[in-house]
């Protein structure tokens, strides 16, 4: 497998880079500081084709591969781990879940909005008793004639109070039942959904993450995405390529913690020399740049198999675990490396830090990685 980046992604990953120069890390601290979600900045992403990266052309995205996927997620994540965990959550997970399970006409109603960021899209999954025991969701959806009403909380949820349109998954059968829960798209303005309390949060601060409140919240049968009892496995399937996603975000701030320490370490002078020359510094980098070659490849076989619509489920989550916890691990080694300046915020690696961490937990811990690469090993 040939994995050297080809040159549309060479060409992504430059305006990127340029785009972030100007408009994201002027900014990202006081977004950081205010925990400020900038939509004025996702409009713009949107208008780079950076939101709707894996829609078709005929539907307004760009009609990328995974391949391209994770360049665009890394290299966002590379300057701010906050505005790439908000450009994942919208492409892989609101925005793919129409386009992966919707109807033609629910793909052409909502998918030319995502695509642009003119709607910026959640996904409800999470409950406050109910992080990775899905399964024992107390959200509910009933049928009433033509319509669904939806009675619950979602919480943990990225946009819950600023997006236009979310994907919900409430129980329509019995609890612990896989073919007990359906998947819903609810509008914003619906009477009876609203966003709820906003998270105050370690990192990933200029990421919204929000609850979002279902009351008597009235939805119309075409609404339903897919078949009743389906969300549930619709949702696996989803949070498949959710996980590449985050092996893609992880991969972009472990790159950004590291080039910053090496740029400080070739910069700052001890006993006469860069502090890049002495072995236990050299020794740090060395783990670092190994690390996040191997996580890397990880996550590009994993966007290969998607591409090829080939079974993903282990190898995602190999790629999300390994991935975010070398994100965890060059970010504090990042850290040591500028010393007591690293432990400040007039440096990036404070932030990559504490960004880093989430990607351990978001779209399932890396306990629930490990459930999964094992059961995934056994079944051979």
């Amino acid at each position: 497998m040939n994995f050297q980046p080809t040159e549309m992604q060479q060409q992504i990953a430059q305006m990127i880079r340029d785009f972030g120069k100007v408009h994201i890390l002027p900014h990202m601290m006081e977004w950081d500081e205010k925990q400020e979600f900038p939509v004025a900045l996702f409009k713009q992403l949107g208008a780079l084709g950076l939101m709707g990266v894996l829609v078709p052309e005929e539907y307004g995205g760009s009609g990328f591969s995974y391949l391209e996927y994770v360049t665009v997620i890394s290299e966002v994540a590379r300057c701010c781990g906050g505005i790439g965990l908000s450009v994942a959550a919208h492409n892989s997970l609101g925005t793919g879940h129409i386009l992966q399970f919707g109807n033609e006409a629910q793909k052409k109603k909502y998918l030319p909005k995502l695509a642009t960021a003119e709607w910026i899209a959640a996904w409800g999954l999470t409950e406050p008793n109910t992080g990775s025991d899905a399964m024992n969701m107390k959200c509910v959806a009933k049928q009433e004639g033509n319509d669904w009403v939806i009675n619950g909380t979602k919480c943990w949820i990225t946009h819950g109070k600023s997006c236009d349109v979310a994907v919900v998954i409430a129980r329509t059968g019995e609890v612990r039942d896989s073919h007990g829960m359906s998947a819903f798209i609810v509008e914003k303005g619906t009477p009876g959904f609203s966003g709820g309390k906003k998270e105050n949060k370690l990192g990933m601060r200029a990421s919204e993450t929000a609850e979002m409140i279902f009351d008597n919240c009235r939805i119309p049968a075409e609404n339903l995405l897919g078949e009743v009892g389906e969300g549930f496995i619709q949702s696996m399937k989803i949070l498949d390529g959710g996980r590449i996603s985050i092996a893609a975000l992880s991969l972009g701030i472990a790159k950004g913690a590291c080039d910053a320490a090496i740029k400080y370490a070739k910069e700052r002078h001890q006993f006469d020399q860069p502090i890049a020359n002495f072995q236990g510094i050299s020794f740090k980098l060395a783990d670092m740049a190994t690390q996040i070659e191997a996580a890397e490849l990880l996550t590009m076989q994993a966007a290969d198999l998607k591409n090829r619509k080939l079974p993903v489920t282990q190898q995602a989550a190999m790629a999300k675990y390994y991935a975010s916890e070398v994100a965890v691990k060059v970010a504090n080694e990042a850290v040591q490396v500028f010393g007591g300046y690293g432990y400040t915020k007039d440096f990036p690696v404070e932030k990559f830090y504490r960004d880093a961490k989430l990607c351990t937990i978001g779209e399932g811990t890396s306990e629930i990685q490990k459930i999964v690469i094992a059961r995934e090993a056994l079944k051979k």
